[in-house]
């Protein structure tokens, strides 16, 4: 039989997933950053087919948005088609190929969203294997140690046992089927008109009285044509998710090629077991990751930094030579040479300058700190931008909302602001000025100022022995006075 190059994937995703116990539809589930079907999908774009068909099924209207939402990412059509009714794999084949052009004439390609490991290679050597054996069906297959509730693989006895006799559900297979551990990993490559053919033959006359896609295996070889097998060594690539359990297995197994990648690639990673990286985090050479740290979503790091232990960053861009430790932070830049921790926390937007520090028990939120700019401790800064080589006091607080509308401040280049001191949203402090330790600066403040806002300390004598007359304090307060540190200097 002839095939011919061009191709069209057909990604079945209609399944209702009821062991996942979940709301949320199956494919949807998250894994290294990514749902099942973005996995699928990424990798189907990868060997740029023709057209691209995703089937769905009873929870179209939530998985088809996210459908087009990756068409976009992906800056490629696909196309939906709907199965309304469960009634097999064979059923969905038939559903799915409706969305295809009526002259389509190549190869067809069957996979399936909940196969999130299944990458582009694997993909583009079944293709190839199909055309170079110019075979009407080609078989992806793996070998388990425990194979039960697969189908069978039926292999010919030809010596090299190349072509396929069929496939054998679980439910269907005699005792010594059962015992083959070959087993079918549900994704194909057609001929389309072979294809068509066999799915209009279909019967379901077997335990499950469905349309098993695996039959048109056996109605193809039968009308004479060629049948291969295809077999991945590797049986995590076409391992599918039904479960919860089997979903934290697959995203375990994903995390530790990834962060193999990136240990080849360079970077150090001191405990892999408890480091998660999702699969669009880039990391630069010599990085050095520390225990109990998650690189999630788009996040980008630089080279030669040190992050963690206990961090997590979700879409952050750290620059080179950057240290983050024990930090959590999300949507934010870290300059080259920053110092960000501990117990630092970066709310989205926020932007940090080149050999700047936000140190412990910062949170920051929606704003600017310029170049060698410090924040040492114990500061809240909210919608604020903050000049160049700055030093903003301890226990400071940014109050940038008054109960309706929120509101910026401006700090300057080489400001010194005192401890304790409060910037009153909307507010200016101009470039070299100071602020006293627990100032309220509810006023601009010009260049070079030195802002104050407390008055003149007074002190209230025998206030404690009055109010607190039998208090420890009151006490050691009688017995200090009676005996003060002078006559006791005497007294030596």
């Amino acid at each position: 039989m002839t095939t011919h190059g061009e191709a069209a994937v057909l990604v079945l995703a209609a399944g209702a997933g009821t062991r996942m116990r979940s709301d949320t539809p199956k494919v949807l589930h998250t894994l290294a950053g990514r749902s099942m079907l973005s996995h699928a999908l990424h990798s189907v774009a990868k060997v740029a087919p023709a057209h691209l068909v995703v089937l769905l099924g009873q929870d179209r209207d939530r998985v088809a948005p996210a459908v087009a939402q990756l068409a976009d990412e992906l800056g490629r059509p696909i196309q939906v088609a709907v199965q309304e009714q469960q009634l097999g794999t064979g059923h969905a084949v038939a559903c799915a190929l409706s969305a295809l052009p009526e002259d389509f004439t190549g190869i067809v390609v069957v996979t399936y969203g909940d196969v999130p490991l299944l990458d582009a290679d694997t993909l583009a050597g079944l293709i190839a294997e199909h055309n170079a054996e110019s075979a009407a069906a080609t078989v992806l297959t793996t070998t388990l140690p425990d194979p039960t509730g697969y189908g069978r693989i039926l292999r010919t006895q030809d010596g090299q046992g190349r072509d396929l006799l069929g496939i054998v559900e679980q439910a269907d297979a005699s005792p010594s089927q059962q015992a083959i551990r070959e087993i079918n990993a549900g994704v194909y490559a057609f001929d389309i008109a072979a294809l068509r053919s066999a799915l209009s033959r279909l019967r379901s006359d077997n335990a499950q009285r469905e349309l098993y896609l695996t039959d048109v295996i056996s109605i193809v070889r039968s009308d004479g044509h060629i049948v291969r097998a295809r077999h991945v060594d590797d049986s995590m690539l076409v391992a599918g998710i039904n479960d919860r359990m089997q979903l934290a297995e697959l995203h375990a197994e994903l995390n530790k090629r990834i962060v193999v990648a990136h240990q080849r690639a360079g970077v150090t990673i001191i405990d892999p077991a408890t480091t998660w990286i999702d699969v669009d985090v880039s990391i630069g050479r010599d990085t050095v990751i520390h225990p109990g740290t998650q690189l999630l979503g788009a996040t980008r790091i630089g080279g030669r930094c040190q992050i963690g232990p206990d961090t997590t960053l979700t879409d952050i861009t750290v620059g080179d030579e950057a240290t983050v430790v024990r930090t959590h932070g999300s949507s934010s830049l870290i300059g080259d040479g920053a110092v960000v921790g501990p117990f630092t926390y970066l709310r989205p937007g926020t932007v940090l300058g080149s050999d700047a520090k936000l140190g412990a028990f910062v949170e920051t939120k929606n704003s600017t700190i310029g170049d060698g700019t410090k924040v040492p401790h114990l500061t809240y800064v909210g919608d604020a931008d903050i000049g160049d080589h700055s030093n903003i006091g301890a226990s400071s607080v940014f109050v940038n909302y008054d109960g309706e509308n929120k509101s910026r401040t401006t700090i300057g280049s080489h400001v010194r602001t005192g401890s304790d001191t409060m910037f009153v949203a909307p507010v200016t402090v101009g470039d070299g000025a100071y602020t006293g330790a627990g100032t309220v600066v509810r006023d601009d403040v010009p260049p070079g100022a030195l802002a104050v806002s407390a008055g003149p300390q007074r002190n209230i004598e025998g206030w404690v022995e009055r109010k607190r007359p039998e208090s420890a304090a009151a006490e050691a307060a009688r017995k200090a006075r009676e005996n003060p540190p002078e006559a006791a200097a005497e007294d030596e």
